[in-house]
């Protein structure tokens, strides 16, 4: 996987790739404010991407800490999972202005990498069976695909499975 080349300093997301010397590919797309789609959706569209691949980087709290889930934006993060995974009893999504305070990013931009705090992180166990996935790179429009190996080693994540189980009406 070769870096694309970009102009200026980056996102945070990227110079933390960049400083690591993790093999990335940045993706673009023209972020559509009127969407109807959620931005992962959207992302996953524009990009011609399968959603399962594309992941979706939420900020939660689990007994009263941020935690971020990481799961792909064909599925939905099942809180009590993640407050298992991550040792908790009770999970919620936190509050956005908080999220975005924390991670230093904006909704719907959220990245696992480089956030202004490091939070406790947990990706969905699905990301294992992909050679590479699609995270935000900091912004909308913006995508870094990589190996999820490396994701896992850059944000000290654990896996577990997150996804809410489907049902069938």
């Amino acid at each position: 996987m070769a870096k694309k080349s970009r102009t200026g300093g980056g996102t945070p997301a990227t110079v933390a790739l960049d400083k690591a010397g993790v093999p990335y590919t940045l993706h673009s797309y023209v972020h559509d404010p009127s969407s109807q789609l959620s931005y992962g959706e959207e992302a996953a569209a524009a990009l011609g991407t399968d959603p399962g691949r594309v992941f979706k980087t939420l900020v939660a709290e689990v007994d009263g800490a941020l935690t971020v889930a990481v799961v792909p934006v064909s599925g939905s993060l099942d809180l009590k999972a993640l407050a298992a995974a991550a040792g908790g009893k009770r999970a919620a999504m936190a509050d956005p202005a908080a999220a975005e305070r924390t991670t230093g990013y904006v909704r719907g931009g959220i990245s696992p990498l480089g956030q202004r705090k490091a939070l406790p992180t947990v990706v969905d166990a699905t990301a294992l069976s992909h050679p590479t996935v699609f995270v935000s790179a900091g912004r909308r429009g913006l995508e870094v695909e990589l190996a999820p190996t490396a994701l896992l080693a850059l944000t000290a994540a654990a896996t577990a499975p997150l996804l809410r189980p489907v049902t069938r009406v």
